[in-house]
């Protein structure tokens, strides 16, 4: 069956970084768009970035632009997330998933998804 493992979140200051990861399998991950969501404490699940699988081409929220940078090693079957300069804004549970169809930025696209990692940025 599909698995999405996230792993790479954790505790970190404003201003820090991390480096999420996806490891896939039960999928030919590299024929795969893949995107990274959040969502944090009573708000709804939001779209962060997705790369795609056939030229790996991304696309970013407005509000991760210049600090997030998605990237894929079809050789590991792994999707990265590395964000710099992290907000406490940016605190939430992200999660990585593999598209299906429809809009890039909605949820309800996307089929596969992992069981996330909790992310938290102190001020």
């Amino acid at each position: 069956q599909v698995q999405l493992v996230e792993s790479g979140g954790g505790l970190v200051q404003a201003g820090g970084s991390l480096r999420l990861s996806c490891a896939a399998s039960g999928l030919t991950f590299s024929a795969y768009t893949m995107g990274w969501f959040r969502q944090a404490p009573g708000k709804e699940r939001e779209f962060v970035a997705r790369i795609s699988w056939s030229d790996g081409s991304t696309a970013y929220a407005d509000s991760v632009k210049g600090r997030f940078t998605i990237s894929r090693d079809n050789a590991k079957n792994t999707v990265y997330l590395q964000m710099n300069s992290l907000k406490p804004e940016d605190t939430a549970v992200y999660s990585c998933a593999s598209y299906s169809s429809g809009s890039y930025y909605r949820s309800t696209s996307y089929t596969y998804w992992g069981q996330g990692t909790q992310v938290t940025v102190s001020s």
